[in-house]
């Protein structure tokens, strides 16, 4: 029963969850999970990479702010010597600065500043101490 099998498959494919293109005005259909129709989907990875040079014109590099290759050796051997996230026991993947050292190199290796955390407590510690994610701050 070949043939039944390879029917089977063609009519799987036409029954492909559909959408309508994301991009404002189109109403082209998508095939899902994409959100975008050919056209408006090389649009919008411009858009997103031109908001990501902006953040990044804002924020500075990672060197330029600190995180350079001494910075890479030492995160990665901190780890490590300290695996777990303080804050919800899963395995740690960044090292956070408990007090920002907000460019001052004396502090960027000040071992009773750090701790250990995974990447979503970090996100979340970042975006409630300062806004996050590379967002402006405020003063008070």
């Amino acid at each position: 029963m070949p043939g039944r099998s390879g029917g089977a498959v063609r009519v799987f494919l036409a029954m492909k969850a559909r959408t309508i293109c994301s991009w404002p005005g189109c109403g082209q259909a998508v095939f899902l999970p994409d959100r975008y129709c050919e056209k408006h989907q090389a649009m919008r990875e411009k858009q997103k990479e031109e908001a990501r040079a902006s953040r990044d014109r804002f924020r500075g590099s990672a060197a330029s702010r600190g995180y350079d290759y001494r910075w890479s050796q030492f995160r990665r051997r901190y780890l490590r010597e300290h695996p777990v996230c303080v804050m919800c026991g899963r395995l740690a993947t960044e090292v956070d600065h408990i007090i920002p050292f907000k460019g001052d190199k004396a502090k960027i290796f000040d071992l009773d500043n750090l701790q250990p955390l995974c990447h979503e407590c970090h996100s979340r510690k970042t975006a409630k101490e300062n806004g996050g994610f590379g967002n402006r701050l405020t003063e008070n």
